[in-house]
């Protein structure tokens, strides 16, 4: 008895997993399969394979409509400011958690905020800023709306991670000599990877997919990122939905990348706390 359930058991979770699988696999092949057809052909059969490979759209995208540049201002613009968010948050995270200073608390606090006020509230203040700054359709300013973006959810999530890291092992490398830089670089960023890895895993998506700051703070077409010069294919009387998967597709491409390099870290960290337990 206790057999069958276990097999039961081991089916379910087996089927829930396939499941879930299927649910992410098939709209991705369905995607991909869609850019390699005619606009007549996705209205006239949208779910079947394509009857023959059409590269009309990605010809179309980097030879004609510049889509090379936008995928370069798009990583060059979330690379830079992911880069930039999580190694503040990091410094930060050290700082408040491993130090206790008068308004200790209130900075933390000051962080969490920031996850519950949305930062499109200061879209007006914000873009007065970059005009004063003369910022205003330059790239220069969504790195710094991402950082800001990116970096209360970085705080909170490597707060805890660092946190955690016994201080005994900073007093230990205290005695032998090594200074508070190099034990926040030797002793605590080797331990808290996984922590990094997943701050740059969940602020990566919103930033790479970010429409919203694009739009109010860009107007010369070369600053374009993925995001908005995608929102330029949907038009009010024809849409071309080829170029729309093919943008799609290419999209998704640098997020998969990221997750399977980060996604690593980001596990084994979730099986070393579960040993720990």
């Amino acid at each position: 008895m206790i057999k069958l359930k276990s097999k039961i058991s081991r089916f379910a979770l087996y089927a829930a997993m396939i499941t879930y699988a299927l649910s992410i696999i098939l709209p991705l092949f369905i995607m991909i399969s869609t850019s390699f057809k005619t606009n007549s052909e996705i209205f006239n059969n949208p779910f079947g394979l394509p009857e023959s490979l059409n590269f009309d759209a990605y010809t179309t995208l980097f030879v004609i409509s510049k889509y090379g540049q936008y995928f370069m201002n798009s990583i060059g613009v979330t690379i830079i400011s992911l880069t930039v968010a999580v190694s503040i948050s990091a410094l930060a995270s050290y700082a408040l958690s491993k130090y206790q200073f008068k308004y200790n608390k209130a900075l933390y606090i000051f962080f969490v905020v920031g996850l519950i006020v949305p930062i499109k509230l200061g879209t007006i203040d914000i873009m007065k800023t970059m005009i004063n700054l003369s910022l205003f359709d330059n790239l220069g300013s969504l790195i710094i709306v991402y950082i800001a973006m990116a970096i209360p959810l970085s705080v909170f999530i490597l707060y805890d991670y660092i946190k955690m890291i016994p201080e005994e092992l900073s007093s230990a490398a205290r005695i032998d000599g090594c200074s508070e830089p190099g034990i926040f670089a030797r002793v605590i960023v080797p331990l808290v990877k996984p922590g990094l890895a997943a701050a740059g895993i969940i602020s990566f998506i919103p930033n790479w997919n970010e429409f919203w700051f694009p739009l109010v703070l860009i107007k010369s077409r070369e600053n374009f990122t993925i995001p908005l010069a995608t929102g330029q294919l949907f038009g009010q009387f024809d849409t071309k939905l080829n170029l729309v998967f093919a943008v799609l597709s290419l999209a998704s491409i640098p997020v998969i990348i990221i997750y399977l390099l980060l996604s690593s870290y980001f596990v084994k960290g979730l099986s070393a706390g579960a040993l720990k337990g």
